[in-house]
């Protein structure tokens, strides 16, 4: 079964297990293991006793940082440049464009007009949950759920977190954020709605076709942000397309990097390498997510981290740009709420009213339309607009 629910204890059970040998390993290497650690807390009768059991968790810590001194050094750069990022990076700031609806006006009031503008379809799918969202944002809980649950899941979190750095582990709860067990849920619905038998009106399943990549779709290209939660999304909710047509690609377009100055929008994984399946991902059976990384992912635009000079407006006009520099008719996007939210308020025309301006996408929603471009006289800027009669919300919608 594809189901993430019925192998999820199995799934548990076997990522505990890997934990509990990999501590034991670890511990092994300055002769400290967990029986006799546990052996010392029970002795435990006084503050000297306590005192050195102390110092020998502290020389063990110390050890263990010493010994995978590389995963220590990569989460020490990924702390000092969240700490940039949340001070000095102007990531939602920036002067308001003029108005689409204003430039574009008698191609939208005026069909036979628009028809000389270039036109492509651009159908947005946004990540599943993600630990981040897990933690700190109320998702599909009551909100009483979440303020009692909120400081036991920040420990649990803090607590994963030590585990993946004493492990040796390049990987994080709070950077560049993967998905969450649910998360891995969500996208084994969405492969499911992708995979179903295809009905309903002409437009919906022109759609369907076009995201399964089969005849009667417009031919498309997949393109994925450089996070991993979005890259995961793809991965997971694509991966029947990708099995039935083996030249498709999943190309990583950095200008799709969240716009946030928070740390679960710096990406983890260095420029041109290829991304490492999260501790969650590795015993999913929705697919094989690491051979999908290594051998499906064309990583060459891949560049790192979004500059901290950069804004959220500069990158979205980079991927308008990218998507009408492609051959394909469509482009299936895998990316992130704010992001999609900043776009449609940016290239919808201002005057029209739409939910995709104020509430986000849910997670894996996919909503498609039509984007167009009118180049600009001479030496002139080139603009874009989103035609808003073409905003169709293909699966999930908005929150």
């Amino acid at each position: 079964s594809r189901s993430v629910e019925k192998h999820k204890g199995n799934s548990e059970s076997l990522r505990l297990s890997h934990i509990f040998i990999e501590l034991l390993l670890q511990f092994k290497f300055y002769k400290l293991s967990y029986l006799r650690l546990a052996s010392e807390i029970r002795m435990i009768d006084s503050n000297e006793d306590l005192s050195k059991l102390l110092r020998a968790l502290f020389l063990a810590v110390i050890a263990l940082v010493a010994w995978n001194l590389h995963v220590f050094l990569l989460k020490l750069k990924l702390t000092i440049q969240g700490v940039l990022y949340l001070f000095f990076c102007n990531d939602k700031k920036w002067k308001t464009p003029t108005d689409p609806g204003i430039i574009f006006q008698e191609e939208l009031d005026d069909d036979s007009k628009a028809e000389g503008l270039e036109k492509k379809t651009v159908i947005f799918v946004r990540h599943g949950e993600s630990t981040w969202n897990e933690t700190f944002n109320k998702g599909e809980r009551s909100l009483i759920v979440f303020i009692v649950g909120w400081l036991p899941n920040l420990v649990k979190a803090l607590l994963y977190e030590a585990y993946l750095l004493l492990s040796g582990q390049v990987d994080s709860w709070f950077y560049d954020s993967p998905m969450s067990h649910y998360g891995l849920e969500q996208v084994s619905k969405l492969r499911d709605f992708l995979g179903k038998e295809i009905s309903g009106v002409e437009r919906e399943i022109h759609h369907l076709q076009t995201l399964r990549g089969e005849d009667g779709g417009s031919t498309s290209i997949i393109v994925s942000s450089n996070l991993r939660r979005a890259l995961s999304t793809i991965a997971g909710g694509f991966c029947d397309r990708l099995d039935r047509r083996p030249g498709d690609k999943i190309h990583i377009v950095p200008s799709l990097q969240e716009i946030s100055r928070n740390p679960d929008t710096l990406s983890i994984t260095p420029g041109q390498s290829n991304v490492t399946a999260s501790w969650i991902e590795k015993y999913s059976d929705l697919c094989d997510f690491q051979s999908i990384f290594d051998n499906r992912c064309n990583m060459k635009l891949h560049r790192g981290n979004k500059p901290i000079n950069t804004n959220g407006l500069q990158r979205m006009n980079e991927f308008c740009n990218f998507v009408f520099s492609t051959e394909e008719e469509a482009i299936i996007v895998g990316g992130h709420s704010i992001w999609f939210r900043s776009f449609f308020r940016t290239f919808l025309p201002y005057t029209v009213d739409h939910p995709s301006k104020s509430r986000k996408v849910v997670n894996c929603g996919v909503v498609a339309f039509t984007l167009m471009r009118k180049p600009g006289k001479v030496g002139g800027k080139v603009s874009f607009v989103i035609d808003p009669r073409s905003i169709d919300v293909v699966y999930g919608g908005f929150t």
